[in-house]
């Protein structure tokens, strides 16, 4: 399983990464089929060419109504599996960081199935890949939480 990063090794550096830690392997006496195995799966966490781009043409989540009512807000973070073709893998959603409000964590879950991607790429290929994706709830009627940006419409 791959993570999106933003500003990952590039390849230089992911190389000298590589032989720093052969180095380091040889000198702890590790197994060598141990070694080669770490190896693979550093290469293969190589920072992908482009990153996923939701399709969607409206945001899936629904509001719980009882919390919409009260005006609560909050944010959820979400960590997505995107499949190469796009989709998600609904059994790998987790909640990354929570809202504080169970009913809202579980409607961003929730409309976490409905979304479409179009996949990342590596090298020309489709790619299954981890993302952290944030989902907000807000109220139009409550005030701004911190750390939202208020814009004001132009005249």
């Amino acid at each position: 399983m791959r993570f999106a990063r933003i500003g990952g090794m590039r390849d230089a550096g992911l190389v000298a990464a590589l032989a720093a830690l052969a180095a380091l392997l040889a000198a702890a006496c590790i197994d060598k089929d141990d070694a080669k195995k770490m190896i693979e799966a550093l290469q293969s966490s190589v920072a992908p060419d482009s990153l996923p781009v939701m399709l969607n043409p409206q945001l899936p989540f629904k509001y719980p109504p009882e919390l919409y009512a009260r005006r609560i807000q909050g944010n959820v973070t979400l960590r997505i599996h995107i499949d190469s073709a796009g989709h998600i893998t609904p059994e790998s959603t987790t909640v990354a960081e929570t809202s504080g409000y169970p009913p809202l964590d579980s409607a961003a879950v929730d409309g976490a199935r409905a979304l479409q991607f179009r996949p990342a790429f590596a090298k020309g290929a489709p790619l299954a890949i981890s993302v952290l994706f944030p989902v907000y709830f807000r109220h139009p009627e409550a005030p701004p939480l911190a750390g939202d940006t208020v814009l004001k419409p132009r005249n």
